[in-house]
């Protein structure tokens, strides 16, 4: 009797396993009928710093596993420069995850890519990749390609009151002489024509930072050379004109301009109580939890330079997602690397998080709830290919005291000449460092 129940017992078993079996199998089997990716099961490690915000990233790995079977397990690290100290360490010592998330541009040299991280460049679907993005995680090399783009790119422009510019018949202007034409205007007729906010300093930095298209379009090797200690701010034409813009401004600004926060500008763009201002394009997302749809009462433009027919945007790029090439599941990195990279992926991003700027990924199309303002930003600059990336990604010197520096030539307290000066010299202590020969 014991053997028989026992008999029955172990049959009933096999049954549920192959049952299970066949369960896991249809459910595959389903997936792919309807799915392009292909499905295998398989867990993937993933590290990242806490102050990235997760739900975009976490509606994509949660789309990637049901689709192409991958887990994500996420492990949190700190920011700044412990965080980037955890990363080096765990590198060194062999225990980095099988996906890292860190920086773009400058700071990715760091760590050694050639030798840690997986070149992706001979992927198909790499070359959705945007080539302005592409080299800010090429870590010099003219054909080697690191990540895929975490998020969205930000953007240092100049955000504008639309309703303002529809009351005075202005255009979007191509040149700087036509944008302070524009303030004249509006000057003239008691409107406030750019907002300062001061009270948070760190703003004042973005005209002279978002006029690093300009800088490049009549220079394209001065970051090169500034990192070299060949060239400087002060003595060179372009680059001498990126603070001569913030005194420019300076006629314009709200009589409050010294006390005015972010948080203040934010009101004052989207109330029309100012007509322009100098910021990073994540700015839309504040005003958007804020005013709900009345974000997009707000445009986008780049800094504006000399040449009218070559407009163009200076560009943050996002942080990206590096394999790590001592792995031994590069085949489920590469996987799980399309897939984030697929219009997919991006659609699940976008529905839990608006992106403040375009995305790296060449023929996505945006969202239609985006913000108008992001979708003027992919027309008229990333599609015509008019973007050059920030001058932070391109080389590791940057001094300390820049919104200092940027916010007594907003005051009048020193000149653009004198800033420079004072801004060169800040960088070459930073050079010095870096053990770099500066003169």
């Amino acid at each position: 009797m014991k053997r028989k129940m026992l008999s029955v017992l172990l049959c009933a078993a096999m049954m549920g396993t192959t049952l299970a079996g066949a369960t896991s199998v249809l459910a595959a089997d389903d997936k792919d009928s309807d799915s392009k990716w292909e499905y295998k099961e398989a867990t993937l490690t993933f590290l990242i710093d806490s102050d990235t915000a997760s739900a975009g990233y976490q509606a994509v790995f949660d789309l990637c596993e049901k689709e192409t079977g991958i887990h994500i397990e996420t492990e949190l690290r700190s920011g700044g420069g412990d965080g980037d100290n955890q990363v080096k360490t765990r590198l060194a010592s062999g225990e980095m995850t099988d996906l890292c998330g860190y920086n773009s541009g400058a700071k990715l040299n760091e760590l050694d890519p050639e030798n840690n991280f997986i070149d992706i460049s001979g992927e198909e679907w790499a070359s959705r990749l945007d080539d302005t993005f592409k080299s800010a995680v090429s870590a010099g090399s003219d054909t080697a390609v690191y990540g895929v783009p975490l998020t969205a790119t930000n953007l240092g422009c100049i955000l504008y009151n639309k309703d303002l510019y529809e009351k005075y018949d202005l255009e979007v202007p191509d040149t700087w002489e036509d944008f302070l034409k524009n303030c004249d205007t509006l000057k003239d007729a008691g409107e406030t024509a750019v907002i300062g906010s001061l009270g948070d300093s760190w703003t004042i930095q973005v005209p002279y930072l978002g006029d690093h298209y300009n800088v490049l379009a009549a220079e394209p090797d001065f970051s090169e050379k500034f990192q070299a200690g060949e060239a400087k701010y002060a003595t060179t034409e372009a680059g001498l004109k990126s603070f001569q813009k913030i005194a420019d401004l300076q006629p314009y600004f709200n009589d409050d301009y010294t006390a005015t926060t972010y948080a203040d500008a934010c009101d004052k763009l989207v109330n029309g109580e100012g007509a322009h201002w100098f910021i990073l394009s994540q700015a839309l997302s504040s005003i958007y939890e804020l005013y709900g749809d009345d974000v997009n009462k707000i445009g986008v433009m780049g800094v504006p330079g000399d040449d009218a027919d070559n407009h163009g945007l200076t560009v943050w790029e996002p942080s990206a997602i590096y394999g790590n090439a001592n792995s031994d599941k590069k085949d489920d990195i590469l996987r799980f690397m399309e897939f984030y990279t697929s219009d997919e992926a991006l659609d699940a991003f976008t529905s839990v998080q608006k992106p403040d700027g375009p995305y790296a990924i060449k023929g996505y199309e945006l969202p239609d709830d985006a913000y108008d303002g992001v979708k003027e930003a992919q027309e008229k600059y990333f599609d015509a290919g008019k973007t050059s990336v920030a001058m932070e990604f391109q080389t590791s010197v940057k001094g300390t005291n820049c919104e200092y520096i940027c916010s007594e030539v907003a005051t009048g307290q020193s000149t653009a000449e004198e800033a420079a000066k004072a801004y060169d010299e800040d960088c070459k202590k930073q050079a010095t460092q870096l053990g770099l020969d500066w003169k």
